[in-house]
């Protein structure tokens, strides 16, 4: 049997109790040992001088106890010293047995190892691991520095330790199958597979720390390499797949879409006219269109969606959006009716909150075929809405869904056919970056404003003068314009935050007795957000206090200052995502970043950005930089590109070569990518159908 298939049972010390526990990690075959790789490494082969430890440094130590002692200072604690002849060092333990105190006394040797922190009287570690200096090292590896994996409870480093060593013995006796082929091999100069796998496990004592640590040995990078091969691979086969499905072409005269716009006064960008013709293109085809189309806040994509959709009803079909959040759904759905009901449409909003009855209509008027379009949440891809002839189907913000539940509202085709796909995001991300985390889809940009939007002036100021900010709101809402003040984000409790706006609202109101102030949050009825939201818009509230609902698609021209308060707290694109409500109309418009002391580095660095830019593709670059690409893709929500070795902002130099990778194997080596995509992804595809 191949290591790949061998269950991890097989080796010795697995039981059926251990055997589900690794099962917990997704270890459930040798190989999956292997690939279940060291977060970090400690250095034990070396024992380093007290005399020299810095504070930050994880270390081993050997020297003789000089002194124990039990104090009494806020807590009980056992200190130790220990010495060596070049230094001292205290050992802190606050949890200790009567064992312990007998066994660390004057003159007993010990060999330590921990990290170093300044304490009041020197260096101190606290509660060390520590064994006699005469004994052996149960912990660390023989020759080689200590790999630390992640574990899950009831599963210790030493027992991985011992596993992952039974696992490179069964590659040194039967080997490990490589997927690559020779000529990708040549070309990366890289190790081998098995070669990567055992220096990354055990690396040896002269291997340089610091280049492990930053994920640029060429170990690691042959295994980055293969793990952004096998998710390349497996969005590209789905594409492939969905595009070998049938879809309804559409043939539309553009007679609707042009009376649409006509109707809304817009002069599209050379870049909305773009975007549009690519748009068209791809429906004329009788295969499902799969795009993606980036654009900055405010660049106007959701025009250029409700055109698309135009030619969909003008065609006989139907056209869905969906949409992450209810608000956004009901801004997105009154933006629509605002467009569509002059020309005797009236799309549908369905939601997860709407009333049984009203429902039941909209279900019904969905599978009939009498609404042309319907707009919602994830409530549109659940079993009971049915669409009578659905060829359209739009995603707004891609990044908060994943793969798998576009694939889910794919399935809502009738008659064997199915929907053209139209994703949208606010969020933009480097074009390389793109055609590597949506390699299912075709990239559009909007690179270009409308006319007449003004650049948003950006401040941060600490929220110990908050009272200059009301002010500044008293001055700018007396003056006839509007102002929003986004509450701080508590990420535990919708209900929490909604108590946040509440608190905030009350004391604004009373700081401002001459101001109209208003309140919407996501725990409210959505019909007292929409009575809210259009009182806002028509000028009858001055100061709109919000959660973080408002992020996206509320548009309202006259609202030109915006305060976020805790803006620390948040990351980079909700930050500018925020910013982009105001700036709509012709005021000078800015915002004002208020942030709560101590602020970490990265905070700093954050509200520095912001401060710097207004451009969305740059806010990103920096996004990508400073977090990664995990929270910019919202991966840790969705699923996609869960990745293990690679770093997609860091391995970025490997992309093209992962791509050209893709093509050999697509074209000469398809048998090798099955079972690749097992390796690194799983036997469940987490991309749907492939």
């Amino acid at each position: 049997m191949t290591i790949e298939r061998r269950p991890v049972t097989a080796l010795k010390g697995v039981g059926p109790a251990l055997a589900k526990r690794l099962g917990r990690l997704g270890i459930d075959t040798v190989a999956d040992l292997l690939f279940w790789l060291p977060t970090r490494y400690e250095d034990r082969t070396h024992v380093v001088p007290i005399g020299s430890l810095r504070p930050g440094m994880r270390a081993a130590v050997e020297g003789s106890i000089e002194l124990a002692e039990v104090v009494f200072r806020g807590r009980r604690s056992l200190l130790v010293r220990l010495a060596d002849g070049t230094g001292f060092l205290t050992l802190r333990f606050f949890h200790f047995s009567g064992a312990q105190q007998q066994q660390l006394v004057r003159g007993a040797r010990l060999a330590c190892f921990g990290e170093v922190r300044r304490g009041k009287h020197g260096p101190e570690i606290v509660h060390p691991e520590y064994r006699d200096a005469g004994a052996p090292d149960t912990q660390a590896v023989k020759g080689a520095l200590t790999p630390i994996y992640p574990v899950t409870e009831g599963l210790q480093q030493g027992r991985l330790r011992n596993l992952t060593a039974q696992a490179l013995a069964a590659v040194d006796d039967d080997g490990l199958p490589d997927f690559l082929p020779a000529e990708v091999e040549r070309r990366l100069g890289l190790p081998s597979l098995g070669e990567a796998l055992k220096y990354v496990h055990r690396p040896p004592p002269d291997a340089q720390l610091a280049v492990l640590e930053a994920g640029r040995h060429p170990a690691q990078r042959r295994l980055a390499f293969e793990e952004l091969l096998a998710h390349q691979l497996t969005l590209r086969r789905l594409r492939n797949v969905i595009r070998r499905d049938p879809a309804w072409p559409v043939a539309a005269g553009g007679t609707l879409a042009g009376r649409l716009l006509a109707g809304t006064g817009f002069t599209l960008t050379a870049a909305q006219r773009r975007v549009i013709a690519e748009l068209r293109r791809d429906l004329a085809a009788p295969h499902p269109m799969l795009r993606l189309v980036q654009g900055d806040v405010g660049s106007g994509k959701t025009i250029v969606a409700a055109l698309a959709a135009a030619d969909v009803v003008e065609a006989g079909m139907q056209a869905a959006l969906m949409a992450p959040t209810e608000l956004l759904a009901e801004q997105h759905a009154q933006n629509f009716t605002r467009w569509l009901a002059p020309l005797g449409l009236a799309p549908l909003l369905v939601t997860g909150r709407m009333p049984a009855k009203a429902r039941r209509e909209a279900e019904a008027a969905l599978a009939g075929g009498a609404a042309g379009v319907a707009i919602g949440t994830h409530a549109l891809f659940q079993d009971e809405v049915r669409f009578a002839k659905l060829a359209f189907v739009i995603v707004d913000e891609q990044h908060r869904f994943g793969v798998h539940q576009r694939m889910r509202l794919r399935e809502k085709g009738a008659a064997g056919r199915y929907p053209h796909q139209l994703v949208m995001t606010a969020t933009p991300i480097p074009r390389t970056l793109a055609m590597t985390a949506y390699a299912d889809l075709d990239v559009s940009v909007i690179d270009e404003l409308p006319p007449g939007r003004t650049p948003v002036a950006t401040v941060a100021m600490p929220d110990s003068r908050r009272d200059e900010v009301v002010a500044r709101i008293r001055g700018a809402c007396l003056a006839g314009r509007q102002a929003y003040w986004v509450c701080p984000l508590i990420e535990e409790s919708e209900q929490l935050e909604a108590q946040a706006a509440e608190d905030t609202a009350a004391a604004l109101a009373a700081a401002l007795p001459d101001v109209a102030v208003g309140i919407v949050h996501g725990r409210m009825p959505p019909a007292a957000r929409e009575k809210t939201m259009a009182k806002f818009k028509a000028g009858g509230i001055g100061l709109l206090v919000a959660t973080t609902v408002i992020e996206v698609g509320v548009d309202v021209p006259n609202a030109s200052l915006m305060v976020i308060e805790n803006a620390e707290r948040m990351g980079l694109a909700q930050l500018h995502q925020l910013r982009g409500r105001v700036g709509r109309g012709s005021e000078a418009s800015s915002c004002v970043l208020l942030w709560h002391a101590p602020l970490s580095q990265l905070a700093k660095q954050r509200l520095a950005v912001l401060r710097g830019t207004n451009d969305g593709f740059e806010v990103a670059r920096r996004d990508l930089e400073l977090r990664g690409p995990g929270e910019l893709l919202g991966t840790r929500q969705a699923g996609l590109m869960q990745l293990k070795v690679a770093d997609l902002m860091r391995d970025a130099d490997l992309l093209p070569g992962v791509q050209a990778a893709a093509d050999v194997m697509l074209r000469a080596h398809a048998d090798n990518i099955a079972p690749l995509e097992r390796r690194w992804i799983g036997g469940s595809n987490r991309y749907g159908k492939v």
